[in-house]
């Protein structure tokens, strides 16, 4: 499963308009979106990087006003992470990697007054896209990128989600199309007023759920911590491996 998740990455990113390629690395790049978990490189499978080769991908992120940095499972290609350390990356975090098959979702606690759907106007995708500014950090209102990653979502064949609490944007997230029938879920975020009230799991299942009917075979994710983790196991998802995330700070 790990190896499949670690493919269906890298198609993903050749799939994005941005991306480009620095010797074993291909490069998702988002113009319109600084976040760094939007702009990341995924080595290729068994790669064995040179020290040149590391130095070009950095003057790649440069030059591009991005933070050099990288998301991929050390087993894909056991040899990157030494010598990137080599290079003075710094590891951020080894984040698990979670799975939901077809089949294997469960049911979630109702929540009153919720409602998700799929956002089909602009209002609706920017409502959306201000939920997950916000849920990550963000000041002011939503970068066109946020908004433009929901809508490609939904016209590549995956899933993006608005939750509703008595009208009021409570949550938002998405599933991005898939490769090989595996989907990745993303971006799920919370508004601070809802949190703790099951607005997470519910969003969660909904897309998972959205997802298997469209034909997805597996949806996979990276959790935000502990409690996250928690949150999507009790609707059917278990770790199926660990992800790398590592990045090289400003000199």
């Amino acid at each position: 499963m790990d190896t499949a998740i670690q493919n269906y990455a890298r198609t993903n990113t050749l799939r994005s308009p941005g991306h480009y390629r620095v010797g074993p690395f291909t490069v998702r790049h988002n113009p319109d979106w600084e976040l760094k978990f939007a702009n990341y490189a995924i080595p290729d499978q068994g790669a064995e990087p040179t020290a040149r080769e590391i130095a070009d991908l950095v003057a790649a992120f440069r030059e591009r006003d991005r933070l050099p940095r990288l998301e991929f499972l050390p087993a894909w290609a056991p040899a990157v992470e030494p010598a990137l350390l080599a290079a003075g990356f710094t590891v951020e975090s080894r984040a698990p990697v979670m799975a939901c098959a077809a089949g294997g979702l469960l049911a979630h606690k109702p929540v009153d007054g919720l409602r998700v759907a799929e956002p089909a106007t602009g209002a609706e995708f920017t409502a959306a896209a201000a939920v997950q500014h916000a849920g990550f950090g963000g000041e002011g209102g939503p970068d066109d990128g946020e908004i433009a990653w929901l809508r490609a979502a939904v016209e590549g064949g995956g899933v993006s989600a608005l939750a509703t609490v008595d009208g009021v944007p409570a949550g938002a997230g998405g599933c991005s199309a898939p490769a090989a029938g595996i989907g990745e879920l993303a971006g799920l975020a919370v508004a601070e007023a809802f949190r703790r009230r099951g607005v997470g799991a519910a969003l969660s299942a909904w897309l998972t759920r959205t997802a298997f009917d469209r034909g997805f075979g597996t949806v996979w994710l990276e959790p935000g911590g502990p409690d996250v983790e928690r949150i999507y196991a009790g609707i059917g998802y278990r770790r199926v491996g660990e992800k790398l995330n590592i990045s090289l700070d400003p000199a």
